[in-house]
């Protein structure tokens, strides 16, 4: 099976770059890698809020499950006389969170209702104007069309059983909400392979959160799907190659398709909704609500001047002021608008910055005694 569109949309970038060794997609994958955005990633939540304990996942770890699922499901198909591209695929599992925000979910909701609700804000957008505007002091990361598709095409939150790719090419900038599909089916399988990885691993989490434990996962569930994350993960991405492999869809069958719907309702029922997740929810949107309304305050009094930034003595006040001279060029090229870029600096944030952020606006320092 081959994609709609010859392989030139896929690889066209906005900035011609001189092939080399690694061909287009590795090349994007190196990209995202050495990106801050990245970097910042690890200490981002995936649901369980700056764990203490390091075995727990973080949103650097989920992208890496979501890379190698999506690889090895291209790879499955690839067996069967498909034309995947596995570097794509990694690539967009690499690149498809860059733009979460702080506390994961609970986050994004929080920036949603301050800007105003429905779509104002979601992190498959914000990933996509991180790599391809944000990045590099406003230069973007000039990744190939068809990972950038399939980063801000990626919704992982949507119940789907088939999926095949857009005969509509996307325009990207003109995406503005979860509902439209990527135009590949390498992105399409990133979508996929994004439920499957988040679907097991947060029941393990949750076994050591003390949330739930094995006997609590309904016996039909257990039986079809298993119990822990990695066989999970294989049946749900074997289910997928052969359900595939003859179709001109991307999809689970329908006994899978059920097993992995009664999973995620078990899992919002008593995972994301369970009272001490409810309770960082409502810390988180205190915070995320704080923050915002601190540093548009500072936006609207001092602008662009930055030594302003410095006079307070808080140090946020001061990081905040240095990010606007880094990408000073940019917003005042777009002229962006100051909620726009309280935005932009909010959702890069990690769960520990944002943490110290608002302890510094919220606590004096300490009177240092001689």
């Amino acid at each position: 099976m081959k994609n709609p569109f010859p392989t030139e949309i896929y690889l066209k970038r906005d900035i011609y770059r001189e092939p080399d060794v690694r061909g287009d997609y590795f090349r994007d994958q190196t990209a995202i890698i050495h990106s801050t955005a990245f970097r910042r990633l690890k200490n981002k939540t995936q649901v369980f809020f700056a764990p203490e304990n390091d075995h727990i996942c973080t949103r650097i770890e989920h992208v890496l499950h979501v890379a190698t699922i999506a690889a090895t499901i291209c790879k499955g198909l690839n067996r069967y006389g498909w034309d995947l591209d596995i570097d794509m695929a990694y690539a967009i599992g690499m690149g498809h969170d860059l733009g979460h925000t702080p506390f994961g979910h609970a986050g994004e909701k929080a920036l949603n209702k301050i800007l105003g609700g429905g779509s104002a804000f979601t992190h498959e957008v914000n990933s996509y104007r991180q790599v391809e505007y944000l990045a590099n002091k406003g230069r973007g990361l000039n990744l190939c069309y068809g990972v950038k598709d399939g980063i801000i095409c990626h919704n992982g939150e949507k119940d789907e059983q088939f999926l095949k790719p857009s005969v509509t090419l996307n325009v990207l900038d003109e995406i503005k909400n979860r509902k439209v599909v990527s135009t590949s089916y390498e992105g399409c399988i990133m979508r996929f392979s994004d439920k499957i990885a988040y679907l097991g691993r947060d029941i393990e989490d949750a076994f050591v959160a003390g949330f739930i434990s094995e006997k609590d996962i309904p016996t039909d569930v257990r039986q079809l799907l298993g119990d822990r994350n990695g066989r999970i993960i294989n049946t749900l991405i074997i289910d997928l190659i052969e359900n595939s492999k003859n179709s001109e869809y991307i999809g689970f069958s329908d006994e899978k398709f059920e097993s992995v719907t009664k999973l995620k309702h078990f899992n919002y029922k008593n995972i994301y909704q369970h009272p001490d997740l409810q309770r960082y929810d409502r810390f988180c949107d205190n915070i995320i609500s704080s923050l915002f309304d601190h540093l548009a305050n500072l936006i609207a009094k001092y602008r662009f001047d930055f030594n302003k930034y410095n006079e307070s003595g808080i140090d946020l006040d001061k990081n905040f002021g240095e990010y606007l001279h880094g990408m000073y060029d940019f917003y005042n090229r777009r002229n962006e608008s100051e909620r726009q870029i309280v935005t932009d600096y909010i959702s890069g944030m990690t769960d520990s910055f944002a943490l110290e952020s608002i302890k510094q606006i919220t606590i004096p320092k300490p009177i240092h005694f001689n």
